[in-house]
């Protein structure tokens, strides 16, 4: 029983330990001027200098969160984000919310992108794509999120991740 049992455990802890040696699917984002981007740049308005870092440190961030989500490990992905338009707008005839981002319908989430993914044995795969989401404000949880301030941007992005390359993790 106690043999049975240990042998488990070594079972489990190799398997563990085969699982974390494996390196995590590569996903590398670029971005492409971002000083001219629409939003999240430099001279966006209702932005700090080094805000639109946040923004851009906060989407890579996630990218690469669902690139080892979505991607097996022997994949490679390179996204260059050539515009940002975050949703919603600033209002400066608020007097008293002239930083505040108010969500409309007609402002919603959009981003420019191009990518490539290098498979092994294939040829890379190619695109350009402008990502967005104009049911934004309809997703449903999006009440529960809304303390994120990117929570559009990042829906927007799950849904495009998991259209474009989940069909390659279950694969």
């Amino acid at each position: 029983m106690r043999t049975a049992l240990l042998c488990a455990v070594l079972l489990a802890l190799s398997l563990d330990s085969m699982a974390q040696a494996a390196p995590p699917a590569q996903v590398e984002v670029r971005f492409d001027h971002p000083e001219k981007f629409r939003d999240a740049s430099l001279d966006s308005h209702g932005y700090a200098r080094g805000a639109d870092d946040h923004v851009m440190k906060t989407l890579g961030q996630y990218l690469q969160k669902l690139g080892q989500r979505y991607l097996p490990a022997d994949e490679r992905l390179v996204i260059v984000i050539r515009d940002i338009d975050l949703a919603g707008r600033f209002e400066p005839w608020h007097s008293q919310a002239y930083d505040v981002r108010f969500m409309r319908e007609i402002t919603w989430p959009t981003i420019e992108l191009s990518y490539t993914l290098s498979q092994p044995g294939k040829p890379d795969q190619q695109a350009e794509e402008r990502v967005s989401d104009k049911m934004y404000l309809s997703r449903p949880g999006r009440a529960a999120s809304s303390s994120d301030r990117l929570f559009a941007e990042k829906a927007m992005l799950d849904d495009w991740f998991r259209q474009r390359f989940g069909a390659h993790a279950a694969s």
